[in-house]
């Protein structure tokens, strides 16, 4: 049931603009600081480079990163075909999210 919260969440933080999509504007954005990224979702069945770019790329920049859905489930919940990552900008929704996906199973790296 969680899932399904988060995937509602990621859609209403699409419509209200607190949210980006795309692998280079996602790492634009984690790379940005200044709190612009607050919370990267990366799809599960992202490949081994991306994964670990994504991994990196966050830990370096203090990001939190939850590894959740498959690339289909993902991109169902943005709104695409497909979706490796997305990240919030938002503090709300980055807040609940994490709250979520710990109830879930503790996937949130830090």
């Amino acid at each position: 049931m969680s899932e399904e919260k988060i995937a509602n969440l990621l859609g209403l933080a699409k419509r209200a603009g607190a949210l980006i999509t795309g692998s280079d504007a996602c790492m634009q954005s984690i790379r940005s600081g200044a709190g612009k990224a607050l919370l990267a979702i990366v799809a599960k069945d992202t490949g081994g480079n991306a994964m670990k770019k994504y991994h990196d790329k966050c830990k370096s920049f203090g990001v939190p990163l939850i590894e959740l859905f498959d690339k289909e489930r993902l991109g169902r919940a943005l709104g695409k075909e497909h979706g490796a990552i997305a990240v919030i900008t938002d503090k709300g929704f980055a807040g609940r999210i994490i709250q979520l996906a710990n109830e879930l199973d503790g996937s949130v790296t830090e």
